[in-house]
């Protein structure tokens, strides 16, 4: 098997795990604590490798970097809420939703060309959302309108690296997001001593923290952390193996594993529209990759 594709199907069943750890944590933590912990062990990570080895790019656009960071923590707060409330592959493939809207932000912001393969896949995609959301009452639910934000944001830090992944070393990219991710939550635990009640809406985000004592929580923690970095590793080998187009293709193989896990956690099984939602979204998500 080529080794590029190997490590993204590695990547992939990591990734869905991590979320499966996410899902347990939950019963326990908050969301937004989940997110805290996990940035903070990830920012010791970095800091250590950083100063080990120096970071052999000198940067120079520091705005774009902290929105780098602002993007990729809302998206991973948006996303770890997500798998508290709904199906851990529901989740997963809401968030899957980034390169819909890669392309629709390029086109917008760069001027970029969208092929009529491109249109079609967003149509596709599109679709494919409305079937897992199941609007039938001319609404969807919070929590899914939360994931296909997390979608969003994920779009706005992929755009955002593309500009700055030339000048800043990968790691100081990771570290400005795991840092703002670590800062945004801890401004939130600050701001919950006052705000007592919050609109229902914004409940997730005024949680506050409170401190566990068993320790296989922070097992949990840690394991959640280290097998992260390790998928994240992964995906950046996978991608220097193999073409893009590829490696984005077999990326949608979390997919199934994290349906996969989220059912032997107690989710209920795909009904036959969210497996067709799902399946659309896949074929859009692999016709967007086709047409760049």
């Amino acid at each position: 098997m080529d080794r590029g594709i190997l490590f993204m199907l590695l990547s992939a069943l990591i990734s869905a795990m991590n979320g499966a750890v996410a899902k347990v944590l939950s019963q326990d933590f908050s969301a937004l604590e989940i997110v805290f912990y996990r940035n903070l062990l990830g920012v010791a990570i970095i800091l250590y490798t950083l100063k080990h080895t120096a970071p052999s790019l000198k940067g120079g656009k520091f705005h774009l970097l902290f929105l780098r960071g602002v993007f990729g923590a809302s998206a991973m707060v948006l996303f770890f809420y997500t798998i508290t409330v709904i199906p851990l592959g529901e989740a997963i493939t809401l968030n899957k939703t980034s390169p819909f809207f890669v392309s629709i932000l390029a086109f917008y912001l760069i001027k970029e060309h969208l092929s009529k393969r491109a249109i079609l896949a967003l149509a596709i995609g599109f679709f494919g959302i409305v079937l897992i959301t199941k609007p039938w009452g001319l609404s969807i639910s919070y929590a899914h309108f939360l994931g296909i934000m997390g979608g969003f944001f994920a779009a706005a830090a992929y755009a955002t690296i593309k500009k700055i992944k030339d000048i800043y070393d990968t790691r100081v990219i990771m570290l400005s997001f795991m840092g703002v991710g670590t800062l945004f939550p801890l401004v939130l635990f600050i701001l919950s001593i006052w705000v007592s009640n919050p609109p229902s809406y914004l409940e997730f985000l005024f949680t506050g923290i409170s401190w566990h004592s068993e320790w296989h929580l922070w097992a949990l923690v840690v394991f959640m952390s280290l097998i992260s970095t390790l998928s994240q590793w992964l995906l950046t080998k996978a991608y220097s193996f193999s073409k893009a187009s590829i490696i984005g293709v077999i990326s949608y193989t979390n997919i199934p594993f994290a349906i996969g896990f989220g059912w032997m956690l107690g989710d209920a099984f795909p009904d036959f529209w969210t497996f067709t939602g799902i399946g659309l979204i896949i074929l859009g998500g692999v016709l967007v990759s086709k047409s760049k």
